[in-house]
């Protein structure tokens, strides 16, 4: 081999250059692939995370950060509710001392909204985080060929249960007491890349999602003065249930290694780095980071495309 590829070889970082780690099983599902050690910072804070059944998603991999960190009590939702119980014994058995909620809801239905947040309250005395992750990708078709009840659908699911979210958390996050003398707290909402750009995602959920960034900027501004923030995440291309089948059709090729390849780190993600960014924004950590698109995306939408090897 000569010089230059051996070059390259020792310059693969970690992610690329080991395989992946068996996380092994609890009860009949994975357990969930970390990149570290549970963080700490979220001591007694009451959450609610939407999107937490799939057991490759986001929202269970956020669940889990929270709960290791401190939280006193995490509501685990979802409209698909399988897996839900399941999360909650592992949550219980790894974090014994936080009250996990399993809840069966539709994140686009106004009353159930306002039921979670109400019954947190009610439990709690307090509500401080408000992860709205529920999201859905229905089209893989061109925009002239899609339908509109189906972009309707993705705008509901997707754009509407994050304006829910804002609209009853904000009101919950303002509740004060002895322990939380002063309004504060953070709205979170899974928006995407393909929000941001195009060509990563259907012109639907990109819609979707591009709203659901402008919500996050507009209510910072209309919160002003609260000490209640509102951010996006904005992930690339992860591996979660919404991205399996690509996962899986790579992998029976055998070119998963492709998967992520047009973004500076070369590799897809997963679900453990956007939940961490998910608990960094609900945290006191980023008590000044309010109204921003924090794209979670291997450096994807920090250039144009371009193909590999081929930069002057």
């Amino acid at each position: 081999m000569s010089s230059l590829p051996k070059q390259r070889l020792q310059q693969l970082s970690e992610q690329l250059a080991k395989p992946a780690e068996d996380p092994g099983t609890f009860e009949d599902i994975p357990r969930i692939r970390k990149i570290a050690g549970d963080p700490a910072g979220q001591q007694g804070k009451v959450v609610i995370i939407t999107g937490a059944n799939s057991p490759s998603g986001i929202g269970r991999a956020s669940a889990h950060l929270f709960a290791g960190s401190g939280a006193r009590a995490v509501f685990i939702c979802d409209f698909a509710d399988q897996y839900l119980q399941v999360h909650k014994r592992e949550l219980g058995s790894l974090y014994p001392s936080v009250d996990i909620h399993a809840r069966q809801f539709d994140a686009s239905d106004e009353s159930s909204i306002e039921q979670v947040v109400r019954e947190a309250l009610e439990k709690y005395g307090r509500l401080d985080v408000f992860f709205a992750n529920a999201g859905i990708n229905i089209s893989q078709q061109r925009f002239y060929d899609a339908s509109a009840d189906d972009f309707m659908q993705t705008m509901k699911v997707n754009a509407l249960s994050v304006f829910l979210a804002a609209k009853h958390a904000s009101k919950a996050v303002l509740k004060t007491s002895d322990a939380k003398p002063y309004p504060s707290g953070s709205i979170i909402a899974t928006a995407s890349a393909a929000g941001m750009r195009s060509n990563a995602g259907p012109t639907d959920y990109s819609a979707s999602k591009a709203a659901v960034i402008s919500m996050m900027q507009t209510c910072a501004y209309q919160l002003a003065g609260t000490g209640i923030r509102c951010n996006a995440v904005c992930p690339g291309i992860i591996e979660t249930g919404m991205t399996s089948k690509v996962y899986e059709m790579a992998r029976s090729r055998g070119t998963e290694r492709k998967i992520g390849q047009l973004n500076p780190l070369q590799r897809g993600g997963v679900a453990d780095e956007i939940a961490r960014v998910a608990l960094f924004l609900g945290s006191d950590e980023a008590s000044y980071v309010n109204g921003q698109a924090w794209a979670v995306c291997g450096g994807l939408t920090a250039g144009h495309p371009f193909v590999p090897g081929k930069l002057a």
